[in-house]
């Protein structure tokens, strides 16, 4: 059917706006508002919002020192919403971080270095635990000197959204006099790659290669040895808070495993004296997908818009006329709508 047959939104009644855009995704709600003057107010409706918000949410943000003080502080789940997108928050005793993916609601996490496994990290002669500004944790872990290096975590699988592929990522920075990452040889500079990890508990481990100093190893690759090859070894790249992160695997996550996903650093190639590294955590985050285009937009909103036709038509908002009679205005969301 054309979108030229689609009918007047803005003669729908608020409750069936909001139940529409409750079921598109936070992005679609907030550019269709823009887009169309009726669904201002219905975007900003706790029934959208309260959809699009984890269903388990207030279980999260119990795990804060003071939830109710959290809560208290915003009028609105879109408010909730927002901060919880753009503000990670502390949970667990400072140990983890908890947030929103910003476009679809799925939730994140980063594993403060305080609670992952570090070999040597009590050993205040290898690694030391210090308090930095940038760090959205007390406590960063310094690496001093070390010859072994590892650093593992985990989460359970119950605490991440259903039917999502998540990414593991080491999040650190280093000192201007980090040493041991690479290595000197008589013909320059080489790399010092790290074997990475992840695995869900009892199944089978997936392994590769990661850089991680990012100048050097891109200004060097070379072949490291015959079973690695540096054009498969990932490189850290910048983070909007000005650590850096390099990529430890990924793996989707169904619903229903009940088992915990693993993840780090196994070791490095060459096992020589290190320093100058600082762990903030191990993130784990949505994969970050293709956007969709705005023709599909109008699609999905066509499609929502005759489900609450159906609902309209059945006399839940009452038994004036149905207000859709054609597909005129979806027109707009072709032409203007953006995701």
């Amino acid at each position: 059917m054309a979108l030229q047959s689609f009918g007047d939104i803005n003669a729908l009644p608020e409750g069936c706006i909001a139940n529409v855009l409750s079921l598109t995704s936070p992005k679609d709600a907030c550019r269709l508002s823009a887009v169309v003057s009726t669904f201002g107010s219905a975007s900003r409706s706790d029934v959208v919002w309260g959809r699009f918000l984890p269903s388990d949410y207030r279980e999260v943000i119990a795990a804060v020192n003071d939830p109710d003080v959290l809560l208290s502080q915003f009028r609105s789940k879109m408010d909730l919403y927002l901060y919880l997108s753009d503000h990670p928050i502390l949970i667990d005793g400072s140990r983890k971080s908890f947030s929103l993916e910003k476009s679809s609601g799925k939730k994140c996490y980063m594993i403060a270095a305080r609670d992952l496994i570090i070999i040597w990290g009590d050993t205040p002669r290898y690694w030391r635990w210090i308090p930095l500004p940038e760090s959205r944790f007390p406590e960063v872990a310094e690496l001093l000197t070390v010859c072994r290096f590892e650093i593992r975590g985990k989460i359970s699988t119950k605490m991440l959204s259903p039917g999502t592929c998540y990414v593991a990522y080491l999040v650190f920075t280093l000192r201007a006099e980090t040493t041991g990452l690479f290595r000197a040889e008589t013909n320059g500079l080489h790399n010092n790659p790290a074997e990475v990890f992840v695995e869900l508990t009892g199944h089978e481990r997936v392994k590769s290669w990661v850089f991680i100093d990012s100048d050097r190893s891109y200004q060097r690759m070379v072949e490291i040895a015959a079973d690695v090859n540096a054009n498969d070894i990932r490189q850290p790249t910048p983070r909007g808070d000005g650590w850096m992160e390099v990529k430890l695997g990924e793996y989707f996550v169904e619903g229903g495993e009940h088992a915990d996903l693993e993840f780090g650093v196994l070791r490095m190639r060459h096992g020589y004296w290190k320093r100058g590294f600082i762990c903030q955590g191990i993130e784990v985050r949505p994969k970050a997908a293709a956007l969709p285009s705005s023709s599909g937009l109008a699609s999905r909103i066509r499609t929502f818009i005759l489900r609450e036709r159906g609902r309209y038509k059945r006399g839940p908002y009452g038994s004036r006329r149905n207000p859709i009679d054609s597909y005129a205005t979806v027109n707009q969301l072709e032409g203007k709508a953006t995701y």
